[in-house]
């Protein structure tokens, strides 16, 4: 019971490190001083529950956790989350922060579903079990982020049409104004894209875990980073280059395609996602 506990704790820790690292990356995009410090505050959770672990495991054991590639990891992962909260906080360097928190996800997550370092073989199975479905719940939400972002991309073409040729009417004052729509089109990316690569992350190490004679070239996991950069690179483009209005537009209509090719086409030829069963 003790051990399933501390496993669902392990868990939850998971779960609020992937909600702060979207926060970080939301004020990584825009310095948005809100979203950074709930952040913040979402990894300070993190950093005391793994602080308490982390006692309660040298109190049982009697020894500094270190000795094993377990205990090391974990210990890693503690030291990159208390200087993320240092930086955080004394240097305000933001870019530095989003990406040790990147690697401190995935130190943890190795560390948390690692099915060797629990003595219950039927534990051991559930957190394996467990990894899959958080990694298909954030690759759904993050699928799910893109379409309603689709969509928007698709409202700003249509107003942009009907403004350019003057058809004034009540489809067009039921459509939002164009910068509203652009806005959340960048939101909903900028909310996806890090769902997906935390999403990857996990479904990587259910592979490694799970998928004998796991192979980095299968098509759907290629298909996956190709996604992931074409959304980066969307992100890129409207954040650092400034560029907007129509030809975003047409790049994030771009962007869903490949979506949908890499969901109903490359699937087909990859036996990654065979393995789900």
């Amino acid at each position: 019971m003790f051990e399933q506990t501390m496993t669902r704790l392990h868990e939850l820790m998971i779960v609020l490190y992937a909600i702060s690292i979207l926060f970080y990356f939301i004020d990584f995009l825009n310095k948005n001083r809100k979203a950074n410090q709930f952040a913040f505050w979402l990894l300070a959770i993190v950093w005391v529950l793994q602080t308490i672990f982390l006692f309660l495991y040298m109190i049982r054991t009697g020894r500094f956790p270190v000795l094993t590639i377990f205990e090391g990891l974990y210990f890693y992962a503690w030291v990159l989350v208390t200087l993320s909260l240092g930086i955080n906080r004394l240097l305000r360097v933001d870019f530095t922060v989003f990406f040790t928190n990147i690697l401190g996800f995935v130190i943890m997550a190795i560390h948390t579903f690692a099915p060797v370092q629990v003595e219950s073989r039927a534990i051991a199975e559930q957190l394996v079990s467990e990894l899959m479905l958080i990694h298909i719940t954030m690759a759904i939400l993050s699928y799910g982020a893109f379409s309603l972002s689709f969509v928007f991309s698709m409202l700003y073409l249509l107003q942009h049409k009907l403004l350019k040729e003057k058809k004034w009417g009540q489809r067009l004052w039921r459509i939002s104004d164009l910068s509203k729509l652009e806005k959340m089109s960048y939101i909903l990316n900028a909310i996806g894209v890090p769902m997906l690569l935390l999403s990857l992350i996990l479904g990587l190490q259910w592979a490694f875990i799970k998928v004998p004679n796991f192979l980095w070239y299968d098509p759907k996991i290629i298909g996956s980073f190709i996604l992931l950069v074409v959304y980066s690179n969307y992100l890129y483009i409207r954040v650092r280059k400034g560029m907007y209005g129509k030809s975003l537009a047409y790049l994030n209509v771009g962007a869903f395609l490949f979506i949908l090719v890499n969901f109903l086409l490359v699937s087909r030829f990859s036996t990654f996602h065979f393995w789900y069963t």
